[in-house]
């Protein structure tokens, strides 16, 4: 088949998609197929007008590529693509939206409160802002409503950290979520679509040697150990996988995604749900496929056959 590869954009998370993007190109070509990368901008369709791929790969992360837009132009110009559709990569990308569908769904979530630059702007939000901090307690976690990364989430201690990462947050979006800081274990799964249905894959735990799992933990190898299967008891893991596949369902994703949940004790809630998550030697879908025993080019092979399935459904 020839397969145009979507990468790169230029988002934020540029640098993780081009790794993600290269790695998926090196699978299709030790699977023989046509690899056609395209690294993503204003020339898009007149590309995929002129390449005519028969499937595009999306390997696109942050704003464009999980947010519905690409997925969108492909449908547009008529070429299969992997993973989640317009509707639920945008429920994912939004994590004010997503953690309101979870929470109406009885899904756990930590309790937060989010705001747009237009409230603080004209409706006076930051005079509610102690209120907030009361309900959460601290300390509380800032972060943007879209990206991913862990790119602009700060920790507000104190009330006078507050402002700072605010501020910090605003640099990346223009709406923002004050979150409840759950002090626990980082645990991801992740979920690939199958001929009979989704199935959770093996938990992962991300255990950073430094402070916290931050977008340099996430990508500098070294910097956080990953134990996949998580050392957990058999019956939190399966809860977390459920939740998980509870998760997928709610958002409506397809083809593969990953969940991060947070362990408390033994209280699992979900932060967030990725679309479009990290596919780097050092991201955590691999791993967690590769647990299972599932090698990547086998993932890449089956993320391509059910895009081809679905379209001819």
């Amino acid at each position: 088949m020839r397969v145009a590869v979507l990468k790169g954009g230029n988002s934020l998370e540029r640098y993780v998609s081009l790794r993600s993007g290269a790695r998926v190109e090196d699978a299709l070509e030790r699977l023989g197929h046509d690899v056609v990368p395209i690294d993503v901008g204003a020339d898009l369709v007149e590309r995929l007008q002129a390449d005519r791929p028969d499937v595009a790969f999306v390997a696109l992360h942050g704003r464009g590529g999980e947010d519905g837009t690409v997925q969108e132009l492909l449908e547009l110009v008529g070429v299969p693509y992997t993973a989640s559709g317009p509707g639920a990569c945008i429920r994912c990308m939004d994590k004010v939206v997503a953690k309101h569908a979870l929470r109406d769904a009885g899904i756990p979530t930590p309790d937060f409160y989010a705001f747009s630059q237009a409230a603080f702007a004209d409706l006076g939000a930051a005079k509610a802002l102690p209120a907030i901090e009361e309900r959460l307690e601290f300390p509380i976690v800032v972060k943007p409503a879209a990206g991913g990364s862990a790119m602009g989430i700060k920790f507000a201690r104190t009330a006078g950290d507050v402002p700072g990462a605010l501020i910090a947050a605003f640099s990346y979006d223009t709406k923002v979520l004050l979150e409840r800081h759950i002090a626990g274990r980082d645990l991801a799964v992740s979920v690939l679509d199958g001929p009979d249905g989704p199935r959770a894959l093996p938990v992962v735990e991300a255990i950073p040697t430094g402070d916290s799992y931050d977008f340099e933990a996430r990508y500098e190898i070294g910097a956080t150990r990953f134990d996949c299967p998580a050392e957990l008891p058999a019956e939190l893991a399966r809860r977390a996988q459920e939740l998980a596949l509870g998760t997928w369902r709610v958002l409506g994703c397809r083809g593969f995604a990953r969940v991060d949940l947070m362990l408390e004790g033994e209280e699992l809630t979900v932060l967030e749900a990725n679309a479009i998550p990290g596919l780097t030697d050092t991201s955590l879908l691999p791993l967690a496929a590769d647990a299972a025993g599932i090698g990547f080019d086998e993932f890449v092979a089956r993320t391509l056959d059910l895009a081809v399935a679905r379209t001819a459904a």
